[in-house]
């Protein structure tokens, strides 16, 4: 385990402040998440990043790396067909690789949403062989796939060299 001082290892931040429209809050609770498990790897030290820390398989860098393919396919149509295989990023891929994929995504991810003002119509998408949800109910669901995997990027970071906080 590293030397770093309990106050060198915990940070946190607190919940977003937002405007009261229901997108406002929903995107700021999702962005809130988004940079927590982002700041969660970006520095997140090698093997350890990539190593399973539980019986599962999952590890730090392949939580980002799944949470990219849910980010694209949620809000840009990227059509997924092994979600399981999401979970692993690719050995040669650098942890700032991955991490600045993830960005991306979000990035693109936002810019669809900056049109979107009425949270009951569907996600504008190209996807026309499947209906989109609705505004809505995609950032609820990723507020809760985010939240869930940012959870367990808490737990393995901390296994992995001992930082804690978002």
């Amino acid at each position: 385990m590293p030397t770093t001082t309990r106050r060198d290892r915990h940070r946190d931040t607190p919940p977003p402040r937002t405007a009261n429209g229901e997108i406002e809050v929903l995107r700021g609770f999702l962005d809130y998440l988004r940079a927590s498990i982002a700041t969660k790897v970006d520095d997140a030290p090698e093997p350890q990043v990539r190593t399973a820390a539980v019986p599962s398989g999952t590890n730090l860098l392949g939580l980002l790396h799944h949470l990219t393919f849910v980010e694209r396919s949620m809000f840009l149509g990227d059509d997924v067909t092994n979600w399981q295989a999401t979970f692993h990023a690719p050995p040669e891929d650098s942890v700032a690789e991955v991490v600045a994929r993830y960005r991306t995504a979000v990035q693109r991810a936002n810019d669809v949403l900056d049109g979107c003002a009425d949270p009951g119509a569907p996600v504008p998408r190209p996807r026309p062989d499947r209906p989109a949800p609705t505004i809505r109910w995609a950032l609820t669901h990723m507020i809760e796939e985010t939240g869930r995997h940012a959870g367990h990027a808490d737990i393995l970071r901390e296994l992995a060299d001992g930082t804690t906080g978002r």
